[in-house]
């Protein structure tokens, strides 16, 4: 089996056929599809259980309600592709979606190949901003490191990346939390011998009220439980670059100071007062470093004018 392909799903039973029917739809064909239902209500599981009758490269794992992480795990453990590939039951693949990952993993003998993407969003499938470029990029694990840590090239989302189903075997999904790729997939990078990104689009995101990275990508949404867990993440990403990769530490340090003056200017321009705790927190965590952040050789224009108006 070549690749795996694993979807959780929860109570989509609106749009689950349009993710299942975009998988089957594939040009490349030697494939497994597992469907983890995740405790679902609604007619979620039994649509899957549908599509399984019908199409015998499908396998169903029903499970008690948890959280992301413990279900994509719980789909790992079942796979047995040479590779795995991760959508989303919201979201839609491109008919050659695997077929060019595929075959830019092995044209680069990549650990990880990454395509572009797009977005749907009222109704329109829109380009993703910096996540769509012609070029390819084949780069060591420092190099694609750097390229996540600046949030170039492609985002923490597990789709749009087919991935070496043995980097599975030391590096798993968290069992708990709500937000699991921005704590997992750093990790992937930072252990990969090669990484080959061509950011053709073979995958879009639908975009809706429903995500559950809606307070990440609507601000005006961010609250306490998600913007701590963020912080926790990147504290926890920063130490462990450092360590795996310590020539990228100060990057590293950079990147979480930037996301926390990212999310006090948020706080601010939104006037969020639930996250009031974390303002001050996060607010002394920056003033006590004003001088490596502010003064450092990373920081951008907006950031120093941001440190200026919100921190000093």
């Amino acid at each position: 089996m070549k690749i795996s392909v694993i979807m959780l799903t929860y109570n989509r039973e609106e749009l689950l056929t349009r993710a299942i029917d975009s998988i089957l739809n594939q040009t490349f064909k030697d494939f497994e599809f597992i469907i983890v239902d995740n405790g679902s209500t609604d007619r979620s599981g039994a649509i899957a259980d549908e599509y399984a009758l019908k199409d015998s490269r499908i396998k169903i794992i029903h499970r008690e309600q948890g959280n992301i992480g413990s279900g994509r795990n719980a789909g790992l453990d079942a796979a047995t592709g040479e590779y795995v590939a991760f959508i989303d039951d919201d979201d839609y693949a491109e008919s050659d979606f695997l077929e060019f990952l595929y075959n830019l993993a092995k044209k680069h003998n990549a650990d990880i190949a990454v395509c572009g993407s797009t977005k749907e969003e009222n109704g329109q499938q829109l380009p993703n901003g910096i996540y769509q470029y012609d070029e390819k990029y084949i780069m060591d694990a420092e190099q694609a490191t750097v390229n996540f840590l600046w949030r170039k090239l492609y985002n923490a989302a597990m789709p749009t990346k087919l991935v070496r189903r043995e980097m599975f075997d030391s590096i798993r999904f968290l069992n708990e939390g709500k937000y699991d790729d921005i704590t997992t997939t750093y990790r992937y990078f930072a252990n990969a011998k090669i990484v080959a990104a061509h950011g053709l689009p073979r995958y879009c995101f639908y975009r809706h009220s429903g995500n559950n990275s809606s307070a990440a990508t609507k601000h005006h949404l961010l609250n306490p439980v998600q913007l701590n867990e963020y912080l926790a993440a990147f504290r926890e990403r920063t130490e462990y670059i450092s360590k795996i990769l310590p020539q990228l530490a100060g990057l590293a340090l950079y990147s979480e100071w930037s996301y926390m003056i990212s999310m006090v200017e948020k706080i601010h321009r939104y006037g969020l007062n639930n996250c009031a705790d974390l303002l001050v927190l996060m607010c002394d965590n920056l003033r006590a470093h004003w001088d490596d952040f502010y003064y450092g050789k990373y920081i951008l224009e907006f950031e120093k004018v941001w440190m200026e108006r919100y921190v000093k």
